[in-house]
């Protein structure tokens, strides 16, 4: 059998009263930390309030188009293939959209659409 012993010599804390002591790691820490997080955010906010916005300094290549008048029963399809043969029609269905601003494939005759012309 094992005897448990306590000794009543030593006087019992009371941890209500001790006040908290910081270390210097921690008086370092509880500076530091908000110095360096506010200098971090003013340099991102200037940053992002500095820099200018850049296009491209390159110039655009211009696109050359035809007008065209749509016939009844004409697609995007054949108008690729007829002005662009040389090309991907994909490619030219994709220009062709672009630069008319077309939400749907559908055209109605009599429409007038800006072709690109082969390059």
């Amino acid at each position: 059998m094992s005897v448990i012993t306590t000794h009543q010599d030593s006087p019992a804390r009371d941890t209500s009263s001790t006040k908290l002591r910081l270390t210097r790691r921690g008086r370092l820490l509880l500076v530091g930390l908000p110095i360096v997080l506010l200098a971090s955010a003013a340099l991102m906010l200037s940053g992002f309030f500095n820099s200018p916005a850049k296009a491209s300094s390159e110039h655009g290549e211009l696109t050359q188009t035809v007008s065209v008048s749509v016939a009844s029963g004409e697609t995007i399809w054949h108008l690729a293939t007829e002005f662009a043969p040389e090309r991907d029609p994909r490619d030219v269905v994709a220009e062709i959209v672009e630069l008319n601003s077309l939400s749907t494939s559908v055209l109605q005759a009599g429409q007038q659409l800006d072709i690109p012309s082969g390059r």
